[in-house]
């Protein structure tokens, strides 16, 4: 492999930020946030005008049939495997400025860098925008990434729906970005994400990028528990069958069980719907989705085993039905020791400060360490704050990162003199 760049060498600060902010405009939420969920209108423009970028900067798009975006900077060897840098441009419904739009567009970043200095490479580098990291409005989450890995068929990811009932597959057609190209089809020599932190740790220990080691594995169950609607103010306390006060009894339970397996390990609930939502009328129906987290698999599984055990007692003692469905998972995961030693020599190069990081949040990466090395890079996140429009991060921290990520990338896709 030959020698990193330079150490002057650092990508355009203010050219990032200001691609960031002109995204941000896309798809604005009502609190200086963004709405722009997959598959929306919001989305489709937000993509439109990520592929202009792309095209302007020399490379060439191709889609997927999940509607992944792959814009391709040629390298000099076309016989090798790309270099894969990205993440996603959608959001929550009242999502921030840069969760996954600061890995795409830093990837972005990268490649007009290199174009100024003009820095050629043996390997092709491919920014990616992977469709509905987020699983708002279709769950699974990371499921384009997840069909890629071939954790989930097309089929299954065609026919997710969102609270409306429209379908993955309808949508993407509707708002024209089914590509043609086959799902998982390419193949990739190593994959980097650049991504905030979406938690307090590297603002707190003073530390301008995390060198992320690890992610954390991910359950989501999602309970639907059955009652008997019935009229709040005439319906004697010990005739209901009130599927409201199960869910209660079980969301305490789920604490308990998140706080029995510490240190690491996380649980709790995110997405309640009611049935019928009025609020003179207990609920026939409760559906929600209990999300648990930790890097121990082996915790991961009795977090789970214990909530599905406990959950149908809770249930029984009020009369009400209960089944559950896991709608969402991922094992644990460790990124590829070469890459991860690849970010940290970057940071140290680059002279900012740095530490071992363990994701609390899946990410696409998740998906593509199945397939390929791959690792991130995070920066900090003001108060950890992130999946709120009140998400935010600095310039600094934002190029510092993308410091990281260029000198990464470019060093494993080999410079060429």
């Amino acid at each position: 492999m030959v020698a990193a760049p330079g150490e002057n060498m650092r990508i355009n600060g203010d050219r990032l930020w200001d691609a960031l902010m002109d995204m941000a405009k896309v798809g604005p939420g009502i609190a200086g946030g963004n709405n722009r969920q997959t598959l929306t209108d919001s989305d489709a423009e937000g993509r439109s005008l990520f592929k202009t970028w792309c095209e302007s900067a020399g490379m060439t798009v191709g889609v997927d049939k999940m509607g992944t975006m792959f814009a391709t900077r040629a390298g000099t060897d076309p016989s090798v495997l790309p270099v894969y840098v990205g993440s996603h441009l959608d959001t929550q419904p009242t999502g921030g400025k840069y969760d996954g739009v600061l890995g795409v567009l830093a990837a972005l970043e990268v490649v007009r860098t290199m174009n100024d200095l003009g820095i050629r490479t043996k390997h092709p580098i491919v920014v990616t925008n992977w469709a509905n990291e987020e699983g708002a409005r279709f769950a699974p989450a990371m499921l384009a990434s997840g069909v890629f890995a071939g954790v989930h068929s097309l089929e299954y990811a065609y026919g997710r729906k969102d609270p409306d009932g429209k379908t993955y597959g309808e949508e993407l057609k509707r708002i024209g970005w089914l590509g043609d190209e086959e799902v998982g089809a390419r193949k990739m020599h190593a994959y980097f994400e650049y991504h905030i932190e979406q938690g307090p740790i590297l603002e707190n220990e003073d530390k301008q990028i995390g060198v992320v080691t690890h992610c954390q594995g991910l359950w989501w169950l999602e309970f639907t528990l059955t009652g008997k609607e019935a009229h709040t103010g005439s319906t004697p306390m010990n005739m209901r069958v009130n599927a409201g006060l199960a869910m209660s009894r079980i969301l305490e339970m789920v604490q308990a069980v998140a706080m029995e397996n510490q240190p690491g390990a996380v649980a709790g609930v995110g997405q309640v719907f009611f049935s019928p939502n009025s609020r003179n009328v207990l609920p026939g129906k409760v559906v929600f989705t209990v999300d648990l987290r930790t890097p121990d698999k082996e915790k991961l599984d009795r977090m789970r085993a214990k909530i599905e055990a406990e959950a149908p007692k809770i249930c029984d003692e009020l009369g009400v039905g209960c089944s559950v469905e896991a709608i969402g998972h991922f094992e644990p995961v460790t990124f590829d020791p070469k890459l991860v030693t690849a970010v940290r020599n970057a940071a140290e190069r680059l002279g900012y400060s740095h530490m071992n990081i363990i994701s609390g949040a899946g990410h696409d990466a998740c998906w593509a360490a199945k397939v390929a090395p791959a690792t991130m890079v995070m920066c900090p996140c003001v108060g950890g704050l992130s999946h709120n429009e009140a998400e935010e991060i600095s310039k600094e921290w934002a190029a510092a990162g993308a410091d990281v990520l260029f000198h990464a990338v470019v060093e494993t896709a080999e410079i060429v003199a």
